[in-house]
């Protein structure tokens, strides 16, 4: 039997890299790099969660959770928070060029870049969590179509962008995308204590801040498809497309969320939810109106 998985997945892989040519060599036998088939695995598992996991809970009573959500999102706030600064501190230790920049141009900065995109990959596994903290708490109405493309895609992405390209260009988003994550994951966690939520003020700001990081990222991107570098087009061109969707999937929740009840202050609490994700509320504190997650 593992005979026989060693082959299928050793098939897989070279589909792939005939599909997608040669990989970078520098991030070679990186953990969970060498083989697509561990990735993909956690997507339909992730996916198969998302289906059965509401049915599930659909009889039985919600869990808080509120033991686990305030770490975790202490967690994944300082992660972000270090990947911010080591994307910033490996762009200026290379001397990074916002307009384009090769895959080997930056000398030692793009070991450090590579070091930490990989993190960046592993945490959108990690992030995962969310959508199984939404259905243990019986929150459904917030896995939306936007939330499961998000987190779905972003793994895989990051799989194929960490063994073609990772390091030069494909450093913005992730970079901007921390920063967001930073005061995203700290607005779920502080939401936890009771006492703080009346001062968290910049829940509505998060997702203008996504969008922002999806018109400036596909903008950055356009300017290496003008002034080429070397970076590969047939990623630059994926990634536009990708920001489009984001954008036209990010900009409906937005105008949904925000725009359609600007006549109302329905489910405006102080505790409620960012982007749908109601990490520091629970059922028992009578929150009736809550807004989708977006990501």
């Amino acid at each position: 039997m593992r005979l026989k998985m060693e082959t299928f997945s050793h098939r897989v892989n070279s589909y792939i890299d005939s599909w997608m040519g040669p990989r970078d060599l520098r991030v070679r036998g990186w953990f969970l790099l060498d083989d697509y088939i561990p990735t993909f695995i956690f997507t339909v598992m992730y996916l198969l969660i998302v289906w059965m996991g509401p049915k599930y809970m659909k009889n039985r009573q919600a869990y808080s959770c509120r033991a686990l959500l305030v770490p975790y999102n202490l967690c994944l706030t300082l992660l972000s928070l270090y990947m911010f600064y080591e994307l910033v501190m490996s762009v200026y230790q290379g001397g990074y060029n916002f307009f384009c920049q090769n895959t080997h141009s930056g000398g030692d900065a793009d070991n450090r870049m590579m070091n930490v995109l990989w993190w960046y990959y592993f945490s959108k596994l990690i992030e995962f969590m969310d959508t199984f903290f939404f259905i243990l708490r019986k929150n459904n109405h917030q896995i939306t179509f936007l939330h499961v493309y998000h987190h779905a895609t972003m793994l895989n992405i990051w799989w194929f962008v960490m063994n073609w390209v990772p390091c030069g260009h494909s450093y913005f988003g992730a970079t901007f995308n921390s920063f967001i994550h930073v005061l995203m994951y700290s607005y779920y966690g502080l939401s936890a204590v009771p006492a703080l939520r009346p001062y968290l003020w910049w829940k509505k700001y998060i997702t203008q801040g996504q969008l922002v990081q999806f018109v400036l990222t596909m903008f950055q991107t356009s300017c290496a498809v003008v002034w080429p570098c070397g970076f590969p087009m047939g990623w630059l061109y994926f990634q536009i497309s990708y920001m489009v969707t984001l954008i036209l999937l990010f900009t409906n929740f937005y105008i949904q969320t925000y725009k359609r009840r600007s006549g109302s202050r329905k489910g405006d609490y102080p505790n409620g939810s960012v982007n749908g994700h109601t990490n520091g509320v629970t059922s028992s504190e009578k929150i009736k109106h809550r807004k989708a997650r977006a990501d």
